[in-house]
């Protein structure tokens, strides 16, 4: 089983940055972590393709109409009906071409989270994924080649972390933290198989999440396990309910799990929304007026408190720049952005 996983030096550029909204956020703290993670209510995403074809594109783009229906944002794929094209965007663009890019030519599934698509201080020193113009936001691996049984789901589970949903596994509500089987069953001896997979050893005793998951086809480092499928309890982390329906929650090997049926297993179909997958997008998303006033008193708050905690103003981002600057400029765009929505 291949899981999804953004780049190492992608994860780390993020874990450098969400450190400083951290250190300097203050009191506006909240406006950070849900508003300047999601983009603007009523606004209009815009959706490029790196590669694939027309029909590829048509399917990816009529997948995600589940999520825009269910919200007050509309995913514009730059579809041509004359010519049945749409948008592209190609790895020499220096302005973006939009929002959200997607390839198929990378390993395996990931997507940014929300406007990290569009953070420059993401991937700034190069690399094929990253929040500039040229990079790829998010990867549906091989789907020009051949896509599974159940793509739709992937696609949505994609494009619900491009609007800013994060994975129901590690949601500190839910029971995942407790329910996963970390470590091997005692007396484990580490047996592969003929493709580098750990198995079962000779006498049936199996091997925990981190020893399976060092095997191929990831490769993970303890660290890495634990980024991607442990519980996120830090206080700056918006968390709804936990929703076994959700898309948002992976369906593992049932020997990830110590009971059986285990309370973290999912027990929806992983491909449609689930009904609070829904109400996640319309809180996200909201069509009320109040809702999109109340961004702007936010957006002041996180104003004043940039670059009040000790040592920000001079923390360099991976490109030379300076996060406090850059997280300055950008909050400014998207308090201007609310306020022309809150009209």
């Amino acid at each position: 089983m291949e899981l999804e996983s953004l780049p190492d030096d992608v994860v780390a550029a993020i874990e450098v940055r969400d450190r400083w909204r951290r250190a300097s956020a203050a009191g506006g703290l909240e406006f950070l972590v849900t508003d300047i993670s999601r983009w603007t209510p009523g606004s209009t995403v815009r959706v490029a393709f790196l590669d694939g074809d027309d029909q590829l594109h048509a399917d990816i783009a009529g997948a995600t109409t589940q999520i825009t229906d269910s919200c007050n944002l509309k995913l514009d794929f730059g579809h041509d009906a004359a010519t049945g094209t749409f948008r592209r965007w190609t790895t020499a663009d220096t302005a973006f071409a939009a929002e959200i890019r997607v390839s198929f030519d990378m390993q395996g599934y990931f997507s940014l989270v929300g406007t990290d698509s569009t953070d420059r201080t993401i991937g700034a020193g190069g690399g094929p994924v990253g929040g500039n113009p040229g990079q790829r936001s998010l990867n549906l691996g091989r789907y020009a080649v051949n896509r599974p049984a159940q793509w739709e789901g992937t696609v949505r589970h994609e494009f619900l972390h491009a609007l800013g949903f994060h994975h129901s596994h590690q949601n500190m509500r839910g029971t995942c933290e407790n329910e996963f089987r970390w470590d091997d069953e005692a007396g484990y001896v580490p047996t592969r198989d003929a493709d580098g997979v750990f198995v079962a050893d000779f006498q049936g005793r199996r091997p925990g999440i981190y020893t399976y998951l060092a095997g191929e086809p990831n490769r993970w480092p303890r660290a890495k396990v634990d980024h991607n499928l442990r519980t996120e309890d830090d206080p700056d982390v918006v968390a709804g309910p936990f929703d076994p329906q959700s898309v948002m929650l992976y369906r593992f090997p049932p020997f990830f799990y110590k009971s059986n049926p285990s309370s973290c297993a999912p027990t929806g179909n992983g491909q449609s929304l689930s009904n609070g997958d829904k109400r996640g997008l319309n809180l996200l998303y909201p069509h009320t007026a109040d809702e999109l006033a109340g961004l702007q008193a936010r957006a002041d708050a996180v104003l004043q408190s940039i670059g009040v905690g000790v040592g920000t103003e001079s923390l360099p981002d991976s490109n030379g720049g300076n996060l406090a600057e850059a997280y300055r400029s950008r909050v400014e765009a998207l308090a201007a952005a609310q306020t022309a929505g809150a009209d």
